[in-house]
């Protein structure tokens, strides 16, 4: 599927993802200023979180309170090794079966399951975004 939007648009791409995906665990890729985290926030929020979503940048991973299950939200930008997504349970958090929503996964590729969804975002100009899911 892929889709072209402006960011005015973002609810309903959101809604859009979790409508079509079969697997919680969904990998965002695109370059350092894509809009992986701003889709990230807008998807959290579509699941029913009210937390305020950012970037983990520096703790790896931020669990936000769902209507009945934890959303986590990994950023593996600054990751030097896979060790250190093991240290911190990623398998564990994989296996949860709950949304996992993974920044950066071409640097844990290696501990990925094989139930997930690729999501590639890419600017368009200012605004716009287009984004390629793969299921």
């Amino acid at each position: 599927m892929q889709i072209e939007y402006n960011l005015s648009e973002i609810s309903d791409v959101a809604k859009k993802i979790i409508k079509v995906s079969s697997s919680k665990t969904l990998l965002f890729y695109g370059e350092m200023g894509a809009g992986k985290t701003t889709l990230i926030k807008e998807i959290v929020k579509q699941l029913g979180s009210l937390d305020k979503v950012s970037s983990p940048t520096f703790s790896l991973v931020n669990e936000y309170k769902g209507i009945n299950n934890p959303i986590f939200h990994f950023d593996f930008h600054r990751i030097e090794d896979e060790d250190e997504a093991y240290d911190i349970g990623f398998e564990e958090y994989l296996e949860s079966h709950n949304w996992c929503l993974i920044e950066w996964p071409q640097n844990v590729e290696n501990l990925l399951l094989l139930d997930k969804h690729e999501i590639h975002i890419s600017k368009v100009g200012e605004l716009k975004r287009n984004l390629n899911f793969k299921k």
